[in-house]
């Protein structure tokens, strides 16, 4: 039986989970600032062209390994699962910063990817059983949460390039070290979490089927067209790997006793169509950190710090609506819909972007995209946890980010590929990577080619936005519980079940 966590260790665990959530999204975009650098110093010749994969393995192993994460929560208890997924970063970052290679640094970001997924799933988990038991309020946490992850989000590329140019780029993975075995070392001390006292059955197969899906259909995206013709035997074969294993997945959770991702939760309308946008909105968030900076970087010649400070007026917009949003008490149905409409905004004004454009001009845009994403982040948690039974919050919450996380990692491989076939169609030949090496009249045209496909990617990035905006329309107007198959559960494995929260009963 544990003991009851007295208020100054709550406050200390959540100042733990929080310190834990902005690392994971810091590492996750810190290298965004410095794809450019870190290419050209471990591959001249190819590195630009593997930038997305760069970005990408951290992304997919953090997807592949988020099904998990819930059911050992409930196996082994969420403070040894927040501690393994905590070391396994640490061990990912130091590998990081050793790696002598592209091709290693990849699989070493795929490591930390597996460590990554489990800071932010878990430590929401972590977050629901520091709070009052009694209470299902996921709202002002996941606000908070949010916030966190915004400024993440915004401020690590400031933070890379920083590094990148007082340092050296491997700092940006050895900066995660100290604060990472702090981490460790405190919530060893505070965190004193309910143990679970049933065993639960881990669908490894389930996992291994969606993991194996997600890869299948990533390398469809980033090798369709560029490394193999659509129509070649790789290609198709990839494409009807994915459709055997989607498949697979979905017999898999229809009939195994505790699947990692129940298939019930689709017939409730919030869940599928929150999860569809979120998908939509990691999609476009990719792209609107990545090619930015490869656009200020590359065509507009601007150093990685410089280029890393345009990051700021998207924090701005991120904070001062992520303060804002619960003051003006719009129903989170509206904040998603307004989102929606001002980060594909600010994505279309970003496709207009030429070599002469005003680099405030950009500027603005980018604060525009930071009230978008604002509003956005946390809003749609918020609707799912409301429209599920408390028996169901830790599955949905996974499930969110499982989608988002591969939205991100599909979307940043399917833009790479966007990029390199209209370079390859515009430009005077070969890859981008070789555009530092160009002079003169070649050089200029391999820029405004290289400007107009990054133009593309952007307009692909409104288009999705576009696609959210309409599914978002389908969110009920209500943040109302959708399914109620019994009496609601305690959060806490082992407690007997409570009321059903009021903001959440059926009317």
């Amino acid at each position: 039986m544990t003991a009851p966590l007295t208020a100054a260790r709550r406050r200390i665990g959540f100042a733990v989970c929080l310190v834990t959530m902005l690392l994971a999204v810091l590492d996750q975009n810190i290298v965004s600032a410095v794809t450019v650098p870190i290419a050209r110093d471990l591959d001249p010749v190819h590195g630009i062209d593997r930038i997305p994969w760069l970005i990408t393995a951290f992304a997919l192993a953090a997807t592949a390994a988020l099904p998990l994460y819930g059911k050992l929560c409930d196996t082994l208890g969420a403070k040894r699962v927040f501690l393994g997924a905590v070391a396994i970063f640490l061990a990912g970052s130091a590998l990081c910063g050793a790696a002598g290679s592209m091709e290693w640094l990849i699989a070493f970001r795929a490591v930390q990817g597996v460590g990554g997924g489990g800071l932010m799933s878990v430590t929401m988990v972590v977050i629901a059983q520091l709070k009052d038991p009694a209470r299902k309020g996921a709202a002002r946490g996941s606000a908070v949460g949010g916030l966190v992850a915004g400024a993440g989000m915004a401020l690590g590329p400031l933070l890379g390039a920083y590094l990148a140019d007082h340092a050296d780029w491997r700092w940006i993975f050895y900066v995660n070290l100290p604060i990472g075995v702090a981490v460790l070392a405190v919530a060893a001390v505070v965190l004193d979490l309910p143990v679970p006292g049933a065993r639960h059955r881990l669908d490894y197969l389930g996992a291994a089927l969606a993991a194996a899906f997600s890869i299948a259909l990533l390398l469809v995206t980033e090798w369709g067209g560029r490394k193999y013709a659509w129509g070649s035997p790789v290609v198709l074969g990839l494409i009807g790997g994915a459709a055997v294993l989607l498949a697979l997945f979905l017999w898999r959770q229809a009939t195994a006793a505790e699947p990692v991702l129940p298939l019930g939760l689709f017939r409730v309308r919030t869940v599928r169509v929150a999860f569809a946008v979120q998908a939509l909105s990691g999609v476009a968030m990719m792209g609107s950190i990545v090619y930015v900076m490869l656009y200020l970087q590359v065509a507009r010649g601007v150093d990685p710090t410089d280029a890393s400070l345009f990051m700021l007026p998207l924090a701005l917009g991120l904070t001062a609506v992520g303060l804002l949003t619960a003051r003006l008490g719009w129903l989170p149905r509206t904040t998603v819909l307004s989102g929606s409409v001002c980060a594909g905004l600010a994505m279309g004004l970003l496709a207009l972007s030429g070599t002469g454009t005003d680099l405030w001009a950009v500027r603005g845009e980018m604060l525009l995209l930071g009230v978008g994403f604002g509003q956005l982040l946390g809003q749609l948690i918020v609707m799912v946890q409301q429209a599920v039974p408390v028996r169901r919050l830790g599955v949905a919450t996974t499930g969110i980010r499982f989608f988002q996380t591969l939205g991100g990692a599909l979307g940043t491989a399917l833009f790479g590929t966007v990029l390199a076939r209209v370079y390859a169609a515009e430009g005077p030949g070969g890859s981008a990577s070789g555009i530092a090496a160009l002079r003169g009249g070649e050089r200029a045209d391999a820029v405004a080619a290289f400007t107009s496909a990054v133009d593309v990617v952007f307009l692909c990035a409104a288009g999705a936005m576009a696609l959210a905006l309409v599914l978002a329309l389908r969110l009920p107007r209500g943040a109302v519980e959708e399914e109620s198959p019994g009496p609601a559960l305690s959060p806490f494995p082992g407690a007997h079940p409570g009321p059903r929260s009021n903001a959440a009963a059926p009317r």
